[in-house]
Parts: structure tokens; sequence; C-alpha cells
């Protein structure tokens, strides 16, 4: 193998470690990123339905950055039976937005429509979603008592830890406290802006050396190799050992230099001809004399 091809496999190698360092993970995005974010179990004076209704609800948590469609999916509140309720297809309302939520009402009357289930809550203490096919689970929870009109939730959208909230936020933020921004909070340690500055510096250095690295290691993808110059030649590989340098005379370099200069001026060896158009102009004209021909308009 040539010093060339172990460069250049060298860098190929370097290339795809660095795209793997820098892209991080990428996930599909599908109903596996639906999550029970938040339920009510014993709804006396909370949220009220299409119907006008108190009932127990549920509600879908969309972690995904994209849209995710929930329909054909199931929900069921007993582990024996996976799919006890088929959310159907191609309804516009089971098409939940990136980071947003869809709420379920747990009356056992599913004749109210799509978002109406054939069970309530009270029945047992488990809920649980699954993928169409009836078997893949996406998400479950077991929830002990309930008081009235208190959710039970995650603390924070989608994230592991459950509680019971402060106030119930059907299709909102489930934490209703002051959210304090990245940026704030590194105001608050570097005030100054120190930090920052040294971090800004060390990124604009470190891309520096890794440019620097590339392109020390691809230099020979990208430029001639005049060492060595492989050539075909009936089926067989021959290598030129040093390529003939072409010296371009003085003159030739005084032609380039006067071809420049005569575009850049926009010179000519030859001028095409030029055509002058001189206007004659009359003060009589046989039309003028028409107008003694005019008779007036009778009145």
């Amino acid at each position: 193998m040539t010093k060339t091809s172990k460069t250049i496999r060298f860098s190929g190698v370097f290339i795809a470690l660095v795209l793997v360092l820098f892209a991080g993970k990428t996930y599909s995005q599908s109903t596996r990123d639906l999550r029970i974010n938040e339920i009510l179990v014993v709804n006396d004076s909370n949220y009220v339905d299409d119907y006008g209704q108190h009932s127990g609800w549920i509600e879908i948590f969309n972690s995904a950055y994209n849209t995710v469609d929930i329909g054909g999916s199931y929900l069921t509140n007993d582990p024996a039976n996976p799919t006890k309720y088929y959310i159907p297809k191609g309804d516009p309302i089971t098409q939940i937005p990136p980071r947003n939520y869809l709420v379920f009402y747990a009356d056992n009357f599913p004749t109210r429509g799509i978002l109406h289930l054939n069970f309530s809550l009270t029945e047992t203490n488990y809920l649980a979603i699954y993928e169409g096919n009836g078997k893949n689970l996406i998400d479950a929870i077991k929830f002990g008592p309930q008081s009235p009109d208190v959710s039970f939730g995650r603390l924070t959208d989608g994230y592991h830890e459950w509680g019971f909230l402060e106030k119930t936020t059907p299709l909102a933020n489930n934490y209703t406290g002051e959210v304090i921004s990245a940026g704030e909070k590194f105001v608050e340690m570097d005030p100054y802006g120190v930090g920052m500055a040294v971090i800004a510096m060390s990124v604009v250095f470190a891309a520096l050396i890794l440019l620097y690295i590339v392109f020390k290691n691809t230099k020979r993808i990208y430029s001639i190799d005049f060492k060595k110059l492989l050539r075909r030649d009936s089926g067989k590989v021959a290598v030129i050992e040093k390529a003939t340098e072409i010296e371009i005379s003085g003159e030739v370099n005084a032609a380039i230099a006067m071809a420049i200069h005569l575009y850049i001026s926009e010179l000519h060896d030859h001028e095409e001809a030029v055509l002058t158009i001189r206007k004659v102009s009359r003060t009589y004209s046989p039309w003028s004399s028409k107008i003694y021909g005019l008779r007036n308009q009778p009145r």
C-alpha cells in the first residue's frame, strides 16, 4: 500500500470519527415519543369535556419535534387487555403537534367521539398506551389513591419523575413555576462575561487546530503528487518518479501580461467603421399646405 493510499484511508477514518462525535444520536420520531403526561381520576369540579361533563381525563404529551399521529394506537386500563380502546386513524384530531398535548376523557362513553374512552380511571390503578400491533408498550403508569380535583403527572413534561401537581394543567405545561432560562443561569454564574470569553476563545482555537489537522493529513488528496505519478499503459502500472517541470520563458510572460492589459483597458487592434447619421430638418413639408384646403366647420 502506497503512502498516499495510507494517507487517504487515515483521513477518511478521521473525518468519519469527527462526524460521529459531532452528529450525536439521532432517532426516528414516531409514536414511541408519546408519553402519558398527566391524569385526573376524580373530577368533581375541574376540567369539563366537550359535552360539559366532569369526567376523568388523560393527557398525552408528544415529546418529539415533529407531528406524531396517535391514531392506530391503543389505550387501556387493563394489563391483560392491551387493545381495550383503539384510537381510530385518519382524523386530524389525532395529529399531535411537536411538543404539544392531547386530552382523552375516561368517561366510559365511546359513542361521544374519538377522544372519549370505553373505560374510566376509577376502575383500576393502571394506565398504558400500546403501539398499533397491540404488543409493543409505549408508556404505562401505576398510580395510588387519588384526591378529588388533584391531578397526578410528570413534574416536568416528558420526564420520569411523577407527583401530585399544584395545579391541573390539561393541554398545558405541567411545571407552573418560574422558568429560568439557560442564559439567565449563565449570567448569574458569570456576571462579567469572563467565562463566556474563555469558552469562545477555546472554541475558536479548537476549531483552528481541528482544521489544521484535517488539511495537514488531506493535502495530498487535493494536490498533484509529482514525485509519484501513476500511469496505466497496456494493463500495467508504471511509476514516474518525477514529473518534468515546464519553465515558462519571459517572452510568454510578457505576451500574457500584454493581453491582460489590453483586455482591461479595452484596446483594439482594428476599429470598426463608425456610421454617422445627420438629421436634415426641413422648414416646409407638403403636409403643411393641406391646412389651406380645409374649410371651417359650419355652425
